[in-house]
């Protein structure tokens, strides 16, 4: 059974694992560098590639030593190509073609957008045609994907990703970053229905998204409130624990803002729905695929289970939802089965695309 060593290193996590047969995830290691951006309220490009090179060797190292096994017993091996941030993805691949040349193995390039479809369907047995949702704080795009990994672009976002528009509303109220989590874990507290945002008309194509308006509505609400001491609370919070409770923040929160945190998932989360619903009966879908790290928020897990839609619904498991090597393994796969081997001259990608 052939085994595929992956890396992944587009942002800001710093990832290696082992898949064996396509799915069979037999190792997978992440090195995250939350840390070292929660301080500046998003990921510095210059930090992470530094973060990569200290943490890459050490990542494959221990993925390779959790699945029992050494370089010479890989049948590949994969790396994420893009998109992503050029100087963390140079890290990557520059690794990885060491090693392939090192070892006179096979390199495979892979698009880390394909990486997170893989993340559904190499652990499930999905319907074709799919539509695969690929949410994230880079990503919120619409594919259609058929038999054989083949893709078509339906729709994308315009402006900020739906997990960039959770993060900066977050940071906007102190909440810190990553502030999808905490919105996520103090939404249930609010009533989605207290603030009335509305979305703009999508005018071309009606499969796109667009979440500035959304942000810049919440802005608005903060600016007419007095919030200055709350938020100072919430930062004040932060800096002496990094990772505070629920009760902790619940403590800091009042109502007015666990309402707004409410609406503002509960129209982001009504937005993607819409989009994906309408975009799968256009395909005729049979399928969908809802993936990215977005796909750990457990109100859209919630709302996409519960709304009755004439087809299967498929998320990964939490630990394949955020950026990771096992995705970017089993998404090698088919290529190992083609024979789609990269040439040592490919470059990192920071806009590549698929479909």
């Amino acid at each position: 059974m052939p085994r595929i060593l992956g890396i992944e290193s587009s942002c800001d996590e710093t990832a290696a694992a082992v898949v064996e047969d396509g799915s069979r995830i037999v190792s997978s290691v992440v090195s995250s560098q939350m840390a070292t951006h929660s301080k500046y309220g998003g990921v510095v490009p210059e930090l992470a590639s530094r973060e990569h090179l200290r943490a890459i060797v050490p990542a494959v190292r221990l993925a390779l030593e959790q699945a029992g096994i050494d370089l010479d017993d890989l049948a590949a091996v994969a790396v994420t190509q893009g998109p992503g941030l050029v100087g963390s993805l140079l890290v990557g691949i520059t690794y990885a073609k060491a090693l392939a040349i090192a070892r006179g193995l096979p390199l495979i390039a892979v698009n880390h957008i394909e990486g997170h479809i893989h993340a559904v369907a190499s652990q499930n047995r999905i319907e074709y045609p799919a539509l695969a949702l690929v949410v994230s704080g880079g990503h919120t795009h619409l594919y259609e994907v058929g038999e054989g990994f083949v893709y078509r672009l339906l729709g994308k976002t315009r402006d900020d990703a739906a997990g960039e528009a959770f993060d900066k509303v977050a940071k906007l109220l102190g909440f810190g970053y990553p502030g999808g989590p905490v919105i996520d874990m103090l939404a249930p507290y609010g009533n989605p229905q207290a603030v009335r945002f509305t979305l703009a008309k999508m005018k071309g194509n009606t499969l796109d998204f667009s979440f500035s308006g959304l942000k810049t509505a919440v802005l608005r609400w903060f600016e007419a409130r007095d919030m200055a001491l709350e938020v100072a609370a919430r930062r004040e919070l932060l800096a002496s624990n990094h990772r505070p409770a629920r009760e902790q923040w619940l403590a800091v929160t009042p109502q007015p803002t666990l309402d707004v945190l409410a609406s503002f998932q509960h129209t982001v989360i009504e937005e993607l729905l819409r989009r994906a619903a309408r975009a799968a009966e256009e395909i005729d879908a049979r399928s969908l695929i809802i993936s990215g790290g977005v796909a750990c928020n457990s109100g859209l897990r919630r709302a996409a289970e519960g709304s009755r839609l004439p087809y299967l619904v498929y998320f990964p498991d939490p630990s394949l939802s955020t950026d990771n090597a096992a995705m970017i393994a089993a998404a090698a796969f088919p290529k190992l089965e083609r024979r789609e081997f990269a040439d040592f001259t490919f470059r990192a990608d920071a806009s590549l695309s698929i479909g």
